[in-house]
């Protein structure tokens, strides 16, 4: 009798036993999917990886204006805040400092009006057509004062197209995983993935119904 007793115990503890791992393999199919989900839909509804789009992030000191400004791509990270915000400001503080006039001024508002800071603000660009500040963000403010920083200290280095370039890595650096989306939707509809397609105004709202992802830096 005692020993039927045991069997009996010992069949229930297996079948206890049983159950918990059948629950431990459903938990793990279920975090699997759950993985699966922090892929973005994009525009056109097939699942990207976006961690597949990490290499657009700009690294390293900028050719010809890191130097001298004292700033690097890396300054600006979600690791740190604070060395961001210095950065974005460093660059803010150009906007300011740099007055504008003639041919200097048309250029600039040739370039500037192709980029905005819509993650930020629905402006449709960080100017208005006279040239003067549409976006108060700081983001904005970083991106006029590099602008004008390098048309009047490097224009004849940087073509027009390079200046916007370099606002669009900066831009990117911004809002980072927006644009990791972005680049995703571009490459899904068959556009060249630059800074210019990335973060101009040439295709804005390509990646609809994203979510936003982490700012870097206040607006």
């Amino acid at each position: 009798m005692e020993e039927h007793k045991h069997e009996k115990k010992k069949d229930n503890t297996t079948t206890i036993l049983s159950i918990l791992i059948g629950l431990l393999l459903l938990i793990a199919v279920y975090n699997g999917f759950r993985v699966s989900d922090i892929t973005k839909q994009t525009a056109g509804g097939a699942n990207v990886n976006i961690n597949d789009f990490a290499s657009i992030i700009p690294k390293g000191i900028p050719v010809v204006y890191g130097a001298e400004l004292g700033v690097s791509y890396d300054d600006v990270s979600v690791a740190n805040p604070t060395k961001a915000d210095q950065t974005i400001r460093k660059l803010g503080n150009l906007d300011d400092a740099i007055k504008l006039t003639g041919k200097d001024l048309t250029r600039y508002i040739n370039i500037a009006s192709e980029i905005s800071c819509e993650y930020c603000c629905g402006a449709a660009s960080i100017i208005f057509s006279d040239g003067n500040a549409a976006c108060g963000c700081a983001h904005s403010y970083a991106m006029r004062g590099l602008a004008k920083y390098l048309i009047t200290k490097h224009g004849s280095e940087f073509s027009d197209d390079q200046i916007l370039e370099e606002l669009g890595k900066w831009k990117v650096l911004f809002f980072p995983e927006i644009h990791m989306q972005k680049a995703a939707a571009l490459k899904q509809n068959g556009v060249e993935l630059n800074y210019i397609n990335l973060a101009s105004n040439l295709y804005r709202g390509i990646e609809k119904g994203a979510s936003g992802g982490a700012m870097v830096g206040g607006c």
